[in-house]
């Protein structure tokens, strides 16, 4: 697989995985349990933050080889 593809696939998985995480917050309320959403919530924020740190890596790595073209 080249770079690019990888690059794509990687997006095209983190926004599926963000779709995702939108169906879980509205769910929690109705688990009836506070310990759990707030426990869950805090969760979804760590994950997001972990996938958003695989996209700037990723948006970096398409930059770079963006300016060897030049």
């Amino acid at each position: 697989m080249e770079r690019p593809a990888a690059i794509n696939q990687i997006r095209e998985a983190c926004k599926n995985i963000a779709l995702q995480f939108m169906k879980i917050h509205p769910a929690l309320p109705h688990l009836q349990d506070e310990e759990t959403m707030k426990e869950s919530i805090k969760a979804l924020h760590e994950m997001t933050v972990q996938m958003e740190t695989i996209k700037k890596r990723i948006g970096r790595l398409e930059r770079a080889d963006d300016s060897t073209l030049l």
